[in-house]
């Protein structure tokens, strides 16, 4: 399994006027760590692109359990848990300080031919051979 993760503090602008983040920026962090996560791979958006491949989110789930608020630094894990057929990464956003668990979340992403716009029903080559699975 890949796994990575990002330290990030919730702030001013991302919250409202209970010092809570708005729900929608939850999507933000966890592309932050989405991103982290690719570029362990050495497969990040542009590399992508330049292997002839975009890879749209096509399902996003975020189950809150608990708020993010102003100043609260969280860590924001993301794990690679299926590439066979499509990549789908599972988040775990927990507070920093005491590990509690804040939310869940997961996205799932389908290779797409940059050229032709279908859709790829198994991951191409290039994505098993960055995760070490083929030469």
């Amino acid at each position: 399994m890949v796994k990575s993760e990002v330290i990030l503090e919730i702030p001013f602008h991302d919250v409202d006027v209970m010092r809570v983040a708005w729900h929608g920026h939850y999507a933000k962090y966890l592309e932050i760590a989405r991103c982290a996560l690719l570029d362990k791979i050495d497969y990040n958006c542009l590399q992508m692109e330049g292997s002839g491949y975009v890879w749209p989110v096509i399902d996003l789930r975020i189950r809150y359990v608990q708020p993010l608020l102003f100043q609260q630094k969280i860590k924001v894990e993301a794990v690679l848990v299926e590439w066979e057929s499509r990549m789908k990464i599972n988040y775990l956003i927990s507070d920093a300080a005491s590990g509690k668990r804040l939310t869940k979340a997961y996205t799932v992403q389908v290779a797409v031919n940059a050229k032709s716009g279908d859709m790829l029903y198994a991951s191409p080559t290039v994505l098993l051979q960055k995760l070490g699975l083929e030469s």
